[in-house]
């Protein structure tokens, strides 16, 4: 894990703990998981499941993942145009 994936994970998962404090770590990641629908056991829950479910734990239900936001469009035409290199 690179440093910069353990920084995002800390600063993320810091205020949300902060708010439970009569769980531990193994509880609050379990938390978690189960919020995110993660079925596996804990030890193959995935950073990048964490660091999603994190982003998105106190956005609205149709907010639009992070990620993808910054990638749409909002008319079709635009989004076109992007694709084939005429619009930057």
């Amino acid at each position: 894990m690179k440093t910069h994936r353990v920084n995002e994970m800390i600063e993320l998962i810091h205020p949300e703990w902060l708010k439970e404090p009569e769980m531990n770590l193994v509880e609050f990641l379990l938390k978690l998981a189960q919020e995110a629908k993660f079925e596996g056991k804990l030890e193959d829950l995935t950073d990048d499941t964490l660091i999603y479910h994190l982003k998105m734990r106190n956005s609205e239900k149709q907010e639009m993942i992070p990620g993808i936001a910054k990638d749409c469009e909002d008319d079709f035409k635009t989004a076109i145009l992007r694709a084939r290199g005429i619009l930057k």
